[in-house]
């Protein structure tokens, strides 16, 4: 392949990341997953030789390409770039990468952009299910400057609201894998749910935090995250992920009563690192068991309707729940923003 593959990096939601068309990619994987550790920078703590920045929510990657399956504009394909192993991973989606899609595929040519605002259907390769992204596009053209927040990214940008769709079950088969509210797993209680991201929901107290500490006391925490790790190995096969020694699902997320007038609180390890915030789906997955009556995270939850504020070490992320005529949850609608950093050439 050429030494210069074209490439936009961006920011989406509190992540960042290379943005590729999936036609300047090599199709064979082995071939490109060596590509993007190179540029990447991996496997080392630091990536100093590469674009990465040495952190698991810095070096992403969204393969994006036109779909021509109905009622889809385009198809995207999450990447997890290890940062300190050769390691690059499909297992699960980034729905904060996901709100760089649709800008991006914009601005690529792949979908026409309206006057005003520019819905996007994106397919999520990654798990077979579709999100709508709603783009800001005054004049026609993708705009990223606008009033919205979020917490986690400094200032303000356009919003782009995102609805996640049937996606109950995308990687286990079913929204509750294991068929129950509540599993009980190496003396533990928890929740092992899929809302679009696998999640084991554990709560703080019954491992001896409070579950307000800071994202670095919970990183030097051994005897917590070797423990946890335990139990994630006994989910994975439980939730029919099978063995996840090498995957990066399922994610831990330990729950507490909410601190700052949320629904709960939570810290989330992805898996073996303690998240900066929470993912987009993720956050999905803790609301959505945050609903269900007899869950663990039901148990610390101030239930205050459909919205649902979720904290996490830097602030919240507001999920809105959509359900059916039988009370089920039908889709969940999430706010993100996205920034076009640069568009050019990455050098291999």
């Amino acid at each position: 392949m050429s030494d210069a593959v074209t490439c936009m990096w961006m920011r989406g939601g509190t992540s960042k990341g290379g943005f590729f068309l999936a036609e300047d990619l090599p199709t064979d994987m082995a071939q490109r997953d060596r590509f993007l550790l190179r540029i990447m920078g991996s496997p080392d703590p630091r990536q100093i030789d590469g674009m990465g920045g040495a952190d698991p929510l810095t070096a992403k990657v969204a393969v994006v390409s036109k779909s021509d399956k109905p009622d889809v504009d385009v198809e995207y394909l999450f990447l997890q770039v290890y940062v300190d192993e050769a390691l690059v991973s499909d297992a699960q989606n980034c729905g904060n990468m996901l709100a760089g899609v649709g800008p991006f595929a914009i601005e690529r040519g792949l979908v026409e952009a309206q006057d005003g605002e520019t819905p996007v259907r994106v397919f999520m390769v990654n798990t077979g299910q579709v999100a709508v992204e709603q783009v800001q596009t005054p004049g026609g053209e993708v705009t990223y400057e606008g009033d919205a927040a979020i917490d986690g990214v400094p200032g303000t940008a356009a919003p782009v609201l995102i609805t996640f769709k049937d996606t109950a079950g995308s990687s286990c088969g079913a929204l509750l894998p294991t068929g129950n509210t509540y599993d009980t797993i190496d003396g533990c209680r928890v929740t092992c749910i899929d809302n679009g991201m696998p999640t084991v929901l554990l709560r703080a107290r019954d491992f001896d935090i409070t579950g307000t500490e800071t994202r670095e006391a919970l990183d030097n925490n051994a005897a917590l995250k070797t423990r946890l790790e335990k139990i994630r190995l006994q989910a994975g096969y439980l939730m029919n992920l099978g063995d996840v020694t090498e995957k990066t699902v399922p994610k831990m997320t330990l729950v507490s009563p909410p601190q700052h007038g949320g629904v709960l609180n939570t810290r989330t390890f992805i898996p073996h690192r303690c998240h900066a915030s929470i993912g987009v789906l993720g956050a999905v997955s803790v609301a959505t068991a945050a609903a269900l009556d007899g869950s663990i995270a039901n148990e610390v939850a101030n239930i205050q309707g459909d919205s649902m504020d979720i904290e996490h070490p830097i602030g919240k992320t507001t999920v809105v729940l959509s359900r059916n005529d039988n009370g089920d949850i039908e889709s969940a609608a999430i706010l993100r923003t996205a920034r076009k950093l640069m568009d050019g050439v990455v050098f291999d």
